[in-house]
């Protein structure tokens, strides 16, 4: 099975997607908002799309009391096999240094 580039994937979503929110700042300048899954910053760019990128990073609350944060991360290999497309690990560490694994896996 033959792998798309992830520039030709961007390409195609950049301009239209169910994900995409256009807004209007000040005067007639738009800004143009993502709400597509793996995309930490919300931000409509190719660098920060969870759609075009092969690597992408989501960090989400842990359930319960305790305070956790559930890292997943994509998998670059493997990737025609969908029950191995995320890799999960539950941190329970001291926030500072949480934010250094987070900032290493981007």
């Amino acid at each position: 099975m033959a792998t798309v580039p992830d520039g030709l994937i961007w390409d195609i979503v950049r301009k239209n997607n169910s994900f995409l929110i256009k807004q209007f700042g000040n005067g007639n300048a738009k800004v143009q908002f993502s709400k597509e899954p793996n995309n930490l910053y919300n931000v409509h760019s190719y660098k920060y799309s969870g759609l075009a990128n092969k690597k992408t990073v989501t960090v989400q609350p842990a359930s319960g009391k305790e305070m956790a944060v559930v890292l997943s991360t994509t998998k670059t290999k493997k990737q025609n096999k969908p029950a191995s497309l995320y890799h999960t690990s539950v941190m329970r560490k001291e926030f500072r240094k949480m934010a250094k694994a987070v900032k290493n896996q981007v």
